[in-house]
């Protein structure tokens, strides 16, 4: 289902790019899946970062997005809603999947019937400018690539029974709340997380994938008369100060800075 999801937002992006009538170009775009809220409950969904144009067929030249929006938002949602429920449904007619509850073949009236009330419902796609610049929205996002569901710092309270942590109402102005679940609920939703072995949750596509990047990205690179920025290798110390503009090498206690005496390995049998 997450290998399905990819594909639907990938194909919807692109198809709707290459049509003349939206921008008629190739585009490059970064996605990243997320599957927890801040309740840590199931919410699996992607975001993608997406230059403001692509290039031509021909290679020719940059098209950049209109002024007014990148791409109609109703046309992006409608064509997602029907290439991610005909992947599901490719694999419900070929019993690669089952609905829980069902044995045997998954496709009978009441199968009918449900799929489509799926197509009836209007599917929520988000799509906007970014607030400040681009390097806002690529800090955004690079929260979620190496993380897990909850950090130790949102955590209040434990015992062998319950679970309080901090998390954010979004529906109630941001407000900070505290929530406490039974142990075995609050193990139950962080594994919920836990993608599958060797799954790929960041992916680059268009003139961003890695197959384009040396061709067509660097096209765009001398059609918009730009240089290729050079890669930053940054240690965990400079990229701590630069943001938080805190040295984790100096003591919060006396001042004094820490100095690195051995490093002890796991042991290997």
């Amino acid at each position: 289902m997450y290998n399905h999801l990819f594909r639907a937002v990938s194909q919807t992006l692109r198809a709707l790019a290459l049509d003349k009538r939206h921008l008629g170009a190739e585009i490059g775009f970064t996605a990243v899946l997320h599957t927890w809220g801040q309740t840590l409950s199931y919410h699996p969904h992607i975001h993608c970062i997406i230059p403001g144009g692509g290039l031509r067929a021909n290679g020719m030249a940059f098209v950049n997005s209109r002024k007014k929006f990148f791409l109609p938002v109703k046309a992006l949602s409608a064509l997602f809603r029907g290439k991610l429920l005909d992947f599901v449904k490719r694999d419900l007619l070929s019993g690669a999947i089952k609905l829980p509850g069902k044995q045997g073949a998954c496709w009978d009236s009441d199968q009918r019937e449900w799929f489509d009330q799926l197509h009836l419902k209007n599917w929520v796609v988000y799509c906007k400018k970014p607030f400040r610049n681009p390097d806002t929205v690529i800090e955004y996002l690079s929260r979620y690539t190496h993380k897990t569901a909850i950090y130790n710092n949102r955590l209040v309270q434990m015992n062998d029974t319950s679970v309080t942590f901090k998390w954010k109402d979004y529906r109630d102005g941001n407000r900070p709340k505290n929530m406490t679940l039974d142990a075995g609920e609050f193990v139950r939703r962080f594994l919920l997380h836990v993608l599958p072995s060797g799954f790929q949750r960041i992916r680059h596509y268009g003139i961003l994938s890695n197959r384009n990047q040396r061709y067509k990205l660097l096209r765009c690179f001398r059609i918009l008369k730009v240089q290729k920025p050079e890669k930053k290798k940054l240690t965990v110390q400079d990229m701590v100060w630069q943001k938080k503009g805190v040295d984790i090498m100096r003591c919060p206690d006396c001042g004094g800075h820490w100095v690195r005496i051995r490093s002890f390995f796991p042991m290997t049998c």
